[in-house]
């Protein structure tokens, strides 16, 4: 009897599975189209955060240059994918942002450092407004990325 309260509980279990891979966006159906999850934008935006520190840490400009353009289109994807996003915490970032952008063009190492905080910060007010103040970021210290070389290298 027993077995049998498993198996049924276990078939109607896997009954609603498909169901539940339709709401989390998995799988399209029809005409709908993939949709990110917020989450996994962000994530790509704590990457491009933690490479945009280094590459400019390092002064490879044209790799800080290529992941902050790569940073704020995370960014625009987020506002535009997902309209509970206030507006105030997108616009807010611009100005850190272009700040970024002309510490960058400028090769200005002391102003990037000071810009890359206010980027920071931005995250940091952003994430405290849509009650997520438990996620937290910071100038990192130490990169995961053993695969990836961020001093500029010589021409050969």
């Amino acid at each position: 009897m027993k077995f049998r309260l498993m198996t049924v509980a276990l078939l109607l279990s896997l009954a609603s599975a498909p169901m539940a891979i339709m709401r989390s966006g998995a799988v399209e159906s029809g005409n709908e189209q993939y949709v990110p999850r917020l989450a996994d934008i962000m994530s790509t935006a704590q990457s491009r955060h933690l490479k945009l520190w280094f590459a400019g840490a390092s002064s490879n400009w044209k790799l800080a240059a290529y992941e902050l353009r790569q940073l704020r289109e995370s960014l625009v994807d987020a506002a535009s994918l997902y309209p509970g996003i206030p507006v105030t915490n997108v616009t807010t970032m611009a100005e850190p942002v272009q700040a970024l952008v002309d510490a960058i063009e400028a090769r200005d190492n002391r102003a990037f450092a000071a810009t890359f905080g206010s980027l920071t910060h931005g995250c940091n007010a952003c994430h405290q407004s849509m009650g997520r103040g438990y996620i937290v970021m910071k100038t990192p210290t130490v990169s995961p990325f053993s695969n990836q070389v961020f001093p500029p290298q010589s021409k050969r």
